[in-house]
């Protein structure tokens, strides 16, 4: 494959897209959602694993449940925000390899293994920031934390399940007249080397 995205399309998704704080009344329809989820799932994870669970907050319910579960300095613009999107992994997400990988048996190769938990936390991590890419390619804004209490989260949202909580996002449609100024990004030969 040797196409590449047009400049306008980098823009979007990294060069020019922000971490947001401030949101628009702007709501997210669950359509979005779930077309973005379905762009997302399509990259990789190791064996097909997909342990990525998301719980979609927005309700005033909701809401109120994840509130006690945020630091302070991240409880008001959590509860502007239209939408967010809680990322866990579930444990035991070797449970679907059957039907996501049913040409060999890699239940097996999970199941009681060390490094399975491992595997579910890697792996949920990278599809988070797949989703990420793709909230940001169909036009919602991100605001990604990890400023929460992980045991009241999965206290508050997993008790008695096999997920557990990795970070935060909020979405929704950000406003670009109260963004702070971007941060400084490291340049490459201060943090990569060819060998």
């Amino acid at each position: 494959m040797t196409d590449t995205l047009e400049n306008p399309m980098l823009d979007k998704i990294f060069l020019k897209a922000r971490t947001h704080y401030n949101w628009t009344d702007k709501p997210v329809d669950d359509a979005l959602l779930q077309q973005v989820y379905d762009m997302a799932k399509m990259g990789p994870t190791a064996a097909n694993s997909h342990p990525l669970r998301i719980v979609f907050v927005k309700t005033p319910e909701g809401k109120a449940k994840l509130k006690p579960c945020l630091a302070p300095g991240n409880v008001d613009k959590t509860m502007a925000a239209p939408v967010t999107a809680i990322f866990a992994h579930d444990l035991e997400f070797y449970e679907q390899l059957p039907k996501l990988l049913p040409h060999v048996d890699a239940r097996s190769w999970y199941k009681g293994k060390p490094g399975s938990d491992e595997t579910a936390f890697r792996n949920s991590s990278l599809e988070a920031g797949y989703f990420m890419l793709a909230a940001r390619a169909l036009g919602l804004d991100c605001g990604p934390m990890s400023g929460f209490d992980n045991a009241a989260l999965d206290k508050a949202f997993f008790d008695g399940t096999s997920l557990r909580s990795n970070f935060i996002c909020n979405l929704g449609y950000g406003d670009y007249d109260k963004l702070y100024p971007r941060s400084p990004r490291p340049d490459f030969a201060d943090f990569c080397k060819i060998v």
